[in-house]
């Protein structure tokens, strides 16, 4: 079974790997599909390894807002029709940054940065 520790290095992967593609812009999101199966598959990652997290550690961090991040997993991965481009851009520009720095406080007070 993989540490919490192990799924946050998760978390900051697949949001390096979006940040690479996103740098792109958002007329090269909107441009190019296969970006934007990138951008939406690296967020089920993080939606997923979300989702493994323990309990104790989502209590111990509320601030982070898991839930949301497990169910936008979850639309992505059983209702994909609902999905909308825009709300995908907006997370990638908006929440992944905050999220970003969360994560790498968590670990570095995990003591595993």
């Amino acid at each position: 079974m993989r540490r919490d520790a192990q799924r946050l290095q998760d978390i900051l992967d697949a949001i390096s790997a979006i940040e690479r593609y996103a740098s792109l812009g958002k007329q090269a999101f909107d441009e190019q599909e296969l970006i934007q199966v990138w951008v939406i598959h690296h967020l089920q990652i993080i939606g997923e390894a979300a989702s493994s997290l323990s309990g104790d550690l989502m209590s111990r961090y509320s601030e982070v807002p898991w839930a949301q991040i497990v169910a936008f997993r979850n639309v992505v991965v059983h209702e994909y029709f609902r999905v909308s481009l825009n709300l995908v851009w907006a997370i990638v520009q908006n929440n992944l940054p905050p999220l970003k720095v969360a994560v790498e406080r968590i670990l570095q007070e995990l003591g595993e940065a």
